[in-house]
């Protein structure tokens, strides 16, 4: 015969309902909110562009041709001329493109960068990433990304105000080497203003050496405005301008390029890049107005 079930033993078989546990999240995961695999955080972008629209609008005036020649979808690979102490024309190229076309733009710099407290988190957040060449590809080929870069390097924004609008050496062409690999289309872009917007007059090398950085320039933003110069630009009238993009006919992933085509090609981007700021320059009538 059964034994009489209790009240007690009643309330102890009905079933408990338990909050639903929370999976715990990967502690290697290296996303946070917005922050994308490369470190570059959209709303830290949007904050971005709006605190630079008056200095791209009212300051920099900059004005762009041929635009349409970035590609509105797939992987490209922009190449620039590179100046200005602190250097100002990868924000200004970034901020238009981001703007006109919607679309995102990683700079490709030196370790330098990311290596420096603060400056390398807010450089990352914004979309920079470390010029390293499995970088670049994965950018390009694996996430059709924008690409920009500089090949002249630290030389470029190093040069003295008597050296300006003449490009240095494009590297050893390790930019059309990644174009190629990629599968992608090389942009060349023009820029005029950057070298006046904050000229080097002399440089330091006991300082820069020193102070473990590639360049310690002396500008003429310094003796204008003093220690505030360091990070005030002059009001330089920006001119950029897109060229034909350059494709290569030859198969990507391929495991090995010839050298004496890459080097040809470098050179040849560096010169249509030369020629078109020679151009824009007998075009200027006024540093400060176009």
């Amino acid at each position: 015969m059964a034994r009489p079930t209790k009240a007690s033993d009643a309330k102890a078989l009905v079933p408990v309902s338990l909050p639903p546990v929370a999976e715990p999240e990967p502690l290697d995961d290296p996303r946070r909110g917005d922050v994308d695999e490369w470190g570059r955080s959209e709303r830290m972008r949007s904050l971005a562009r709006t605190l630079y629209a008056p200095l791209y609008e009212k300051w920099f005036r900059v004005e762009w041709e041929h635009m349409d020649r970035i590609p509105a979808d797939g992987g490209a690979l922009l190449v620039a001329n590179h100046a200005a102490a602190l250097p100002s024309d990868a924000p200004a190229i970034m901020h238009g493109i981001e703007v006109e076309m919607g679309r995102p733009v990683y700079g490709l710099a030196d370790h330098f960068f990311r290596s420096v407290p603060v400056v390398g988190t807010l450089w990352a957040r914004n979309g920079g990433v470390v010029a390293q060449p499995d970088n670049a590809y994965r950018l390009l080929r694996e996430q059709g990304q924008l690409a920009l870069v500089f090949p002249e390097g630290t030389k470029g924004p190093a040069k003295t105000y008597d050296e300006r609008y003449r490009l240095r050496r494009f590297g050893r062409g390790g930019f059309v080497e990644i174009a190629m690999r990629a599968g992608v289309p090389i942009i060349p872009i023009a820029v005029v203003g950057a070298e006046e917007s904050m000229p080097t007059l002399a440089r330091v090398p006991a300082v820069a050496k020193a102070l473990g950085i590639p360049y310690f320039p002396i500008t003429a933003n310094m003796l204008a405005f003093g220690p505030l110069g360091s990070l005030a630009y002059f009001p330089a009238k920006f001119r950029i301008r897109v060229l034909e993009p350059v494709t290569f006919d030859v198969p990507a992933d391929q495991p090995r390029y010839s050298r004496s085509r890459i080097m040809e090609e470098a050179e040849s981007v560096r010169q249509s890049i030369q020629e078109a700021l020679y151009d824009m320059l007998q075009q200027r009538t006024s540093v400060w107005f176009g």
